[in-house]
């Protein structure tokens, strides 16, 4: 892999909001939602993206599609730099870069028919311009996301959650993108519900050889699915490495407490829960050196000092890299 320029590349990307109060609007203060990230997404991998509510996992999805624009950062597309694109030339990229929603009702006009949902990409992008071609390709669509065909004349309240989630995949299909953002697809849904549309993504990709960012809180669901794994908090990643190598052996304190927070079904087997003492900092006030040291057990006085770096720790028998961003990680 390392051999294979990255389809996706992002360097130092960095994200804030105004907090605004009174009357006037006036700018109090900015919350820093993604702080610097950096990270390379290669051809056909899946880039799982965990971490609390609130860490800057959403937000960084929309920064790579333009959906919202970055501070400061860049990202690297196939060799295109997506910020020095136009607004014209970055609608064009749109058709190879595209973005699946985590509510499925809410993503879709209520009043547009399936026809009308899945004709939308390809009449904006000039695809398919013939009628019979047009129709021909929402059949298509239809067939893959594993939807009954005389559908496409209904209106999404007469489908379940589960179905709307396959609309809004057939949507994103329909331009044959490369590269897909995930963002919690599948939080929405029922347990049963999740496991089908996890098959189906995964179905997606080995047939249309997509690219995936996927975000999720559900620990679980991410180690199914993903290629590697990065976790995110309070604005950076501070851990990312190959999935099984990350729940196997996690190196962060943080993520060694969110993977002892995932149930164990075997009663009979040893498992220790660790409790973070305290709350997450407040984004408003953020703490200095590393931003996890006031919940870390390991924690000490360079902690509160020193903001340590996202390094590879060159894990003894690993050739692929395992980075952690941990003064004591080893």
């Amino acid at each position: 892999m390392s051999m294979t320029p990255p389809l996706l590349s992002v360097r130092n990307l960095s994200k804030s909001f105004q907090i605004q109060r009174g009357l006037l609007g006036r700018s109090v203060s900015r919350l820093q939602a993604v702080d610097g990230v950096s990270f390379d997404l290669f051809k056909g991998e899946t880039l799982g993206l965990v971490g609390e509510s609130g860490s800057g996992k959403s937000t960084l999805g929309r920064c790579l599609l333009r959906l919202m624009e970055a501070d400061s950062g860049e990202v690297v597309f196939d060799g295109i730099h997506l910020s020095q694109l136009s607004a014209h030339e970055m609608r064009s990229m749109r058709k190879r870069m595209q973005i699946i929603f985590q509510d499925p009702y809410s993503s879709l006009n209520p009043r547009m028919t399936v026809k009308d949902i899945l004709s939308e990409p390809l009449e904006i992008h000039g695809l398919y311009r013939e009628r019979n071609l047009r129709e021909k390709r929402i059949y298509e669509l239809l067939d893959l996301c594993g939807l009954r065909r005389e559908s496409i004349q209904k209106y999404p309240h007469e489908f379940s959650g589960g179905q709307r989630q396959r609309i809004c995949i057939a949507r994103a299909l329909a331009v044959e993108p490369d590269f897909i953002v995930c963002d919690e697809p599948v939080s929405a849904l029922d347990v049963s519900i999740q496991a089908q549309i996890i098959n189906l993504l995964q179905d997606l990709q080995k047939d249309l050889g997509l690219t995936y960012l996927f975000i999720a809180h559900d620990l679980k669901v991410v180690e199914h699915i993903s290629s590697r794994v990065a976790v995110m908090y309070f604005g950076k990643i501070v851990e990312s490495a190959d999935a099984d190598e990350l729940y196997r052996n996690p190196k962060h304190p943080y993520t060694q407490a969110l993977l002892s927070s995932i149930p164990v079904l075997d009663p009979d087997a040893k498992h220790t829960k660790i409790v973070l003492p305290g709350d997450p900092p407040s984004p408003l006030s953020p703490p200095m050196g590393c931003s996890f040291h006031k919940r870390c057990i390991k924690a000490q006085a360079v902690c509160s000092e020193k903001r340590p770096n996202l390094d590879d720790l060159k894990v003894q028998g690993r050739v692929k890299p395992h980075l952690a961003a941990c003064h004591f990680a080893k």
